[in-house]
């Protein structure tokens, strides 16, 4: 699944479509995404692993899912969720989710909670984080109500920095390594973007996807953790439990 950086590398790809008026529109959504025919795009936003295609009074939301692509000037063999096509180009996604939101986009997002963002409110993501004692810290930073465009990497990897266990509880942490977790879910996010520009991103991981701690030389134990059931990669050596 597609997290927050890769959806705002996908958003600067696509502002040469950003005011241009679209002349044609396919595909095999069932929502009615002939209403994009001949509108103008005003901008695109992401919210974070949201995509959006803002219209004058409606919002497209595109979520990439778990196997989700996009194509930009070509396209695949197989047939798009939605595609769209310009004087100057086109735009196709495929294995995705496709919503329309009616009205202002402000209300329905909070960009307070989004790591990347300009708003990102570090101290209402603790004020979340204290409101959920009982869940495990590996659950709360994939809550996208709290930490918006953090998905299982950047779960894997600011945990492993923060040397915090992923199955500890919220309510356990100390508080000044609950405020080193908040602050590494956006410093790590805007790493990630920088990394992934380059395609050096998967150079860098530490704990994601690795056999070996780095500190401490010890197998690094791989487990489905938490009740979202994803992939934790973790030290038991070196990532204290708080339970």
């Amino acid at each position: 699944m597609p997290e927050g950086p890769s959806i705002l590398i996908l958003k600067e790809e696509v502002q040469q479509f950003s005011g241009q008026k679209i002349i044609s529109v396919s595909g095999n959504s069932s929502i009615d995404i002939q209403r994009m025919h001949h509108q103008v795009i005003k901008s695109f936003k992401t919210w974070g692993k949201h995509f959006l295609i803002c219209f004058e009074d409606f919002t497209v939301k595109i979520h990439l899912l778990m196997f989700g692509t996009y194509r930009i000037n070509e396209r695949k063999e197989t047939v798009p969720r939605l595609s769209l096509v310009f004087k100057n180009g086109e735009l196709n996604f495929y294995t995705c989710s496709i919503k329309i939101l009616e009205g202002d986009i402000n209300n329905y997002y909070n960009w307070s909670e989004d790591v990347m963002n300009d708003s990102w409110d570090p101290e209402k993501a603790k004020q979340s984080l204290e409101a959920i004692p009982n869940e495990m810290i590996c659950d709360a930073l994939l809550e996208q109500n709290i930490f918006a465009g953090v998905g299982n990497i950047i779960k894997n990897e600011v945990l492993y920095r923060c040397r915090i266990h992923p199955e500890s509880l919220t309510g356990k942490i100390p508080p000044e390594d609950l405020s080193w977790i908040i602050s590494e879910a956006s410093i790590y996010s805007f790493e990630f973007l920088y990394w992934k520009k380059k395609f050096e991103l998967k150079k860098h991981w530490l704990a994601h996807n690795k056999k070996m701690c780095l500190r401490c030389n010890l197998p690094l134990i791989r487990k489905h953790t938490g009740k979202k059931n994803r992939r934790s990669f973790f030290c038991t050596n070196c990532q204290k439990l708080h339970i």
